[in-house]
């Protein structure tokens, strides 16, 4: 089930290119990227960075306009995890052709927000702080809920690498470290707020998720330990309080158990599940987000 929701229903077909095509990759093994997008703690991630680049009213109204997020999210999300695996793990023609693809479609999208403002997604610096707060959400949550976090040069040497596909798609230097990385977001902060699209956007991701009730209180697990990922002010500015006491004992720990479950079914001990019901894009066996 959550293969089919992350990958779409041609995902064994589409991991298996991304895999099994030779030749050259942007990446090779080991690589910082290649260990922090094939965790499971970029399901966290995923959704704390959706949260955070709301707070652009360039890029939401861009969203809100143009992504169709709520009428069809995971096909959304099935895009976004293709572009990742190939980006991450594909050969680096097929990378070149999906940069390619996602610049065609930002090159289209064009706009005015509610307030008048023009905004274009090719724009680099909209690219920028999507890039940004991307990377600081993915990185996060790794370096808190990973099976293996890395060290400081671990984590610079994966702000490097972002930089790679980041250049490809149109950012103007991008941060290459987390030094950098934090310096750039705190230099978008004057642009940043909550506009009512990014709150209704928030009140969809965290309240009324696509999602059988059954399943809505672990996604509602997921939900809470992605709130807190985001910066303080980031919470402010969307309405959405620190309860310490409550993250700490309970949210947290919750976090925890359900990426460690999630890392359990994506790669199970051998014989526990087939070979075709790893649910990820990523790595060869613990496929990416």
């Amino acid at each position: 089930m959550i293969f089919r929701r992350v990958a779409g229903p041609d995902g064994a077909a589409v991991r298996a290119r991304i895999h099994d095509t030779p030749g050259p990759r942007w990446f090779a093994p080991g690589r910082p990227i290649r260990v922090v997008h094939g965790d499971a703690s970029m399901f966290v991630g995923g959704l704390g960075a959706l949260l955070l680049q709301s707070l652009h009213p360039h890029a939401m109204a861009a969203v809100a306009a143009h992504s169709g997020y709520r009428g069809e999210p995971w096909g959304r999300l099935q895009r976004t995890s293709a572009f990742l695996a190939v980006t991450t793990y594909g050969v680096a023609d097929d990378a070149r052709a999906a940069v390619e693809q996602v610049r065609g479609i930002h090159e289209k999208v064009r706009g005015t927000t509610p307030e008048g403002e023009p905004y274009h997604a090719a724009d680099p610096r909209l690219l920028g702080w999507v890039h940004a707060a991307e990377t600081e959400c993915f990185l996060r949550a790794h370096e808190r809920y990973g099976s293996g976090p890395l060290d400081r040069a671990g984590y610079d040497a994966y702000v490097a690498d972002t930089a790679r596909v980041a250049e490809a798609l149109g950012v103007e230097d991008p941060p290459r470290d987390r030094r950098a990385l934090t310096a750039r977001l705190a230099a978008y902060r004057p642009e940043l707020r909550a506009t009512p699209e990014a709150r209704a956007a928030a009140r969809f991701l965290l309240l009324e998720p696509p999602l059988p009730l059954p399943v809505r209180p672990l996604y509602g697990v997921l939900a809470a330990n992605a709130v807190t990922l985001l910066p303080s002010w980031a919470r402010t500015l969307l309405r959405l309080p620190r309860l310490a006491v409550v993250e700490d004992i309970t949210v947290r720990p919750a976090g925890h158990l359900l990426t460690r479950t999630i890392r359990w079914a994506m790669n199970p001990p051998p014989g526990a599940l087939s070979s075709t019901s790893s649910p990820r894009l990523g790595t060869r066996t613990a496929h990416g987000r």
